[in-house]
């Protein structure tokens, strides 16, 4: 692994997510196509930054959630790492507890693997939008979908 990758990984786990995010928004002069992962009608995904360094992908993606809807049930194959820029994303896991509300201005990590099963929910009355930093083996989806674990809500 080289020096630069090494010390992107150590910034992000030590709390930085929010400056790396930001800090490859600005890189981006122009939007990338859009590619749908997500599940909830009208949720929206465009790529603003993509570069691949040995065998890991990294790719930012500005994600839009209207309110009412939600990312539908999946895990991804690698972290990601997020900061809301408005509305407030509700975050439920695979026991259908609320495990975080997420403000504009908070960061949001999430580990890697189908033993992370998760949905992100918009509540509220205004859009979500999400930069997410996502660090994912070479080649890999943006997410796996999963089965709703027997919660009352999608």
């Amino acid at each position: 692994m080289t020096r630069g990758v090494s010390a992107v990984r150590a910034g992000l786990r030590t709390g930085v997510t929010g400056a790396a995010v930001v800090g490859l928004s600005a890189m981006s002069l122009v939007a990338g196509t859009a590619y749908a992962t997500p599940s909830g009608p009208g949720v929206t995904a465009t790529v603003l930054y993509r570069t691949t360094v040995g065998n890991t992908d990294y790719t930012l993606r500005e994600i839009t959630i209207p309110p009412g809807q939600s990312t539908g049930w999946h895990y991804h194959d690698g972290p990601l790492y997020g900061l809301v820029k408005q509305g407030t994303l509700s975050h439920f896991d695979a026991t259908c507890a609320q495990d975080g509300t997420y403000p504009a201005g908070r960061t949001i990590t999430e580990p890697p693997g189908p033993a992370h099963v998760h949905i992100g929910r918009n509540e509220g009355s205004v859009p979500v939008v999400l930069d997410v930093l996502y660090v994912l083996p070479h080649g890999s989806p943006f997410s796996q979908d999963a089965p709703n674990p027997g919660c009352d809500f999608q």
